[in-house]
């Protein structure tokens, strides 16, 4: 009995020795397993953060909110100047356009009275601000984000009230003469003088005739008549319209507009002086000019058999400042 206990105290010791044993190297591994956690959650840590570095930058349209491009700063040339030039070209094409996309630029379309008097809505002048779009993406080069597109709006500017005044008096006039047994280019000049007629123009508008006539086409029902190409008489789909371009610009000389874009027949002509043209081409040449004036002003266009006639009128209140009085 007292052997038995005695060996039974040596297995309890023994148990204990191996257990005390077991214990350290438990709290070895237990250490080990505490620093290769510390190590994996820091090698996990400089992995987000690195991916956190790693940013783009997204363009957005205002319009719209949606993303038009993102761009990588990774992806560019580190050069700064070679950077930079290749950004005013990615702006400028974004703005003007290239041969298979449409740029946000955009002409104002100038807002006109329908048969009724109501105002017919055109469209505002919109302008990709090029220089301010690459300062933005530069500043963005160091934390990336979304850029808004820097676009300038221009709506048309006059009031309302002053829309049903604008008949009121002729301060400018002037008139040519055509043929009109020659149906195509006498049609030619009808479509194209109804497209102009009462075009209301704001203080600083921009007038584009392309803009407000629109193609000359079949579709259009534009005809075809005899027009100039390369100093040569030839047929083509809206010949005529340069006679209502032209008459335009002998009316609206008179009170002093500003001119930016104007081109003269490559030969000369004989509905207008010499001099005193305006050639233009759907898609080419156009003629442009701005309203100076602190005042708005209507063009009244119409055909009677065969005489074309534009008219500039406002109130009576403008006609003063337009005749520069």
């Amino acid at each position: 009995m007292g052997k038995f206990r005695w060996k039974g105290l040596f297995t309890v010791v023994l148990m204990l020795i191996v257990l005390g044993g077991c214990s350290k190297e438990t709290e070895t591994v237990v250490k080990k397993m505490k620093t290769h956690r510390v190590a994996a959650a820091e090698e996990l840590n400089n992995r987000l953060i690195e991916k956190e570095m790693q940013f783009v930058i997204d363009i957005i349209d205002p319009s719209t909110k949606e993303i038009i491009c993102t761009i990588d700063p990774k992806e560019m040339d580190g050069n700064d100047e070679s950077f930079k030039a290749e950004l005013k070209s990615w702006a400028r094409e974004l703005a003007r356009g290239t041969e298979s996309s449409e740029g946000y630029d955009q002409r104002m379309v100038l807002d006109k009275l329908d048969e009724n008097g109501q105002i017919k809505k055109g469209k505002p002048m919109i302008i990709l601000e090029e220089e301010e779009l690459v300062n933005r993406v530069i500043e963005a080069m160091d934390r990336g984000g979304p850029v808004e597109l820097p676009l300038k709006v221009t709506e048309s500017q006059y009031s309302l009230e002053e829309v049903s005044q604008l008949d009121e008096v002729v301060i400018a006039s002037y008139t040519t003469y055509f043929d009109s047994g020659v149906i195509g280019r006498a049609k030619n000049i009808e479509l194209s003088a109804a497209a102009i007629n009462n075009v209301i123009f704001g203080v600083g508008d921009i007038f584009s005739y392309n803009e407000i006539v629109g193609p000359r086409d079949e579709a259009s029902g534009y005809q075809k008549a005899m027009e100039i190409v390369n100093k040569e008489l030839v047929e083509g789909i809206g010949g005529g319209v340069c006679q209502t371009s032209s008459t335009l610009f002998n009316a609206v000389d008179q009170i002093g507009v500003e001119y930016i874009e104007w081109h003269h027949h490559s030969i000369s002509i004989g509905y207008v002086p010499v001099g005193r043209d305006a050639t233009v081409s759907y898609g080419g040449l156009d003629f442009r000019f701005q309203n100076p004036h602190d005042v708005p002003f209507l063009i009244k266009a119409f055909v009677d058999g065969g005489s074309l006639t534009v008219e500039v009128r406002t109130s009576e209140k403008n006609a003063k400042k337009l005749k520069g009085e």
